[in-house]
């Protein structure tokens, strides 16, 4: 029986760098063929990188997609090429392209087209009809395109027309649940057709997604053969025998087990990509002495490096010696630039412009918004004048419920922890700090900063909880109303306080309007604001 060794290219392929995509396209072809495969897969759309979005819209960017399929037909020899591209004009197809021999063995297009959560397939594709069948080197090689292999229908046409292993390419998005499902919907088509699996998914940050890779390997009787690890680029090899229909890696890296490790390299994944594929060479936060910014300056140093952050300090009267204190130990134990710009005389300037208009109204919340929108404009200010970009560092806890000020803590291009409860921002604090001690040894996040009662200190003496339930029930509601979408008698009857539950659920529906106005941010959860999670602002249900 015959004998295919595979290269699977989980590698990034960014949206719209059509040239830079098909070089790389080519250096693969060359590795692979270095070490003896004969069939090169390549992810969900490489060519044009995923979600193109209205890209496709746009007849010259197919053209040059189709263009560069025809030259790499043309110099397909050894190693056979699998490649995802937008095939064809008007109507499009989201395919994959066999190349060997120098020409386009065939072409197959995504059968089943995903429209929900950040999928939008329908307002660019049509749907393909039939699962396509090569064969390369002896072996019938079924492929499926990501969500083709959700459904039972494509794997088992795949089967019936005589594939023997069956490569599914990928763009598929991650969350903490997205591992394990796509392992149960593989196992389960491995069983059901009988047929080997070779599982390959882009890796990289796309704007308000993160592909993972975390490619598999997967027996024709279910077993997992092979786990790569997530978000490292990699070309993988692989041996399928088509005699047991079974797979075997070759020197795969393992993959990390703890899942707050995974959780964070996504993070530290979306920020990287995210500067670097905008152009920016560093970024700039506010560094509060606070948990947020304290874990947001540390992914962004291990993203980019210590060179490449710069930090600032923006004091008020409320803020305490602790916070300029804790602040300053970070940012020298990271090795990062920091300067302190204090916002009293900016406040004290706005406050006297406004005393007339403010006369007789008692100090509110108005006060608290100054002094925090004096500090987006010092930042913005930093940003536009050395162009680094300005990372927000607000929570997913506080964006749910609006617990943060537009045009102010919220000023930012990019926010890696939006979808991050802060809960989840406390156990990746504790867990960053338990690879390697800080210079106080207890880690590169100060201890004091984790054991503080978190603050805006727009006010004397404020923590969080005077606003704000307990994090922990917080977050807990959050979880059960946006991932769950349970409604507020599903939650009150699970044992949470039936006010609470109503109050937490009028500050999520009210505040719709601040998150359609907040920087984007990597997808990391079941449901994430943006892409994912759209209600309208203005509606009479209240769920």
């Amino acid at each position: 029986m015959p004998r295919l060794r595979l290269a699977l290219a989980q590698h990034d392929f960014p949206v719209g760098a059509v040239a830079a995509n098909t070089a790389r396209v080519r250096a693969l072809m060359q590795d692979a063929g270095q070490n003896r495969a004969q069939l090169l897969v390549c992810p969900e759309l490489a060519l044009s990188g995923y979600p193109p979005e209205d890209l496709l819209l746009r007849p010259a960017f197919l053209a040059a997609c189709q263009q560069a399929i025809a030259e790499l037909a043309r110099e397909s020899r050894s190693p056979a090429l699998l490649v995802g591209f937008p095939h064809g004009s008007g109507e499009v197809g989201n395919a994959v392209a066999l190349l060997q021999g120098g020409a386009v063995a065939g072409v197959a297009c995504k059968q089943v087209l995903p429209n929900y959560g950040v999928f939008d397939d329908k307002r660019y594709f049509r749907a393909g009809h039939e699962s396509f069948v090569g064969v390369v080197d002896g072996v019938r090689v079924g492929v499926l395109i990501c969500e083709d292999v959700w459904q039972p229908g494509p794997a088992a046409a795949a089967a019936r027309a005589g594939a023997e292993l069956i490569v599914v390419v990928n763009a598929s998005p991650w969350d903490r649940d997205k591992p394990a499902e796509r392992e149960g919907v593989l196992r389960a088509r491995a069983v059901e057709t009988g047929c080997a699996i070779a599982y390959l998914n882009m890796v990289g940050g796309q704007d308000e997604v993160v592909y993972d890779g975390g490619s598999l390997l997967v027996d024709g009787d279910g077993r997992i053969a092979a786990r790569a690890p997530a978000f490292q680029d990699a070309l993988l090899y692989a041996d399928f025998d088509a005699s047991t229909r079974t797979l075997h890696a070759q020197e795969w890296p393992l993959p990390a087990a703890d899942p707050l490790a995974v959780l964070y390299a996504a993070l530290v994944r979306g920020i990287r990509d995210y500067v670097h594929k905008n152009g920016f060479a560093e970024v700039l936060l506010g560094l509060s002495g606070g948990i947020d910014s304290a874990l947001t300056l540390a992914l962004a140093v291990d993203a980019l490096g210590a060179a490449q952050v710069r930090a600032c300090r923006l004091p008020s009267r409320y803020t305490s010696e602790l916070s300029l204190r804790e602040a300053q130990a970070q940012a020298q134990a990271l090795g990062v630039t920091y300067e302190t710009l204090s916002i009293e005389a900016g406040y004290a300037a706005l406050m006297a412009t406004l005393a007339p208009a403010f006369a007789g109204r008692a100090a509110d919340l108005t006060e608290e918004n100054l002094q925090s929108r004096l500090r987006g404009v010092l930042l913005m200010a930093l940003s536009n004048k050395r162009g680094a970009l300005l990372l927000s560092t607000g929570n997913k806890s506080e964006m749910a419920v609006g617990y943060a000020t537009l045009y102010g803590d919220m000023c930012g291009a990019y926010a890696p922890l939006k979808d991050v409860y802060k809960t989840t921002v406390y156990a990746l604090a504790r867990w960053r700090n338990s690879l390697a001690p800080g210079a106080s040894g207890s880690g590169v996040i100060p201890a004091a900063v984790i054991a503080r009662a978190p603050s805006a200190e727009l006010r004397e003496g404020q923590t969080d909880q005077d606003s704000l339930p307990p994090y922990e029930v917080l977050d807990a509601i959050l979880e059960r109303f946006i991932e769950d979408g349970q409604s507020q008698a599903e939650i009150a009857a699970a044992g949470f306080e039936p006010a609470t539950v109503r109050r937490v659920a009028r500050l999520v529906i009210t505040n719709e309007f601040k998150r359609r106005q907040a920087a984007p941010g990597p997808k990391v959860t079941r449901c994430a604001f943006g892409r994912e999670r759209r209600y309208p602002i203005t509606s009479g249900w209240r769920p």
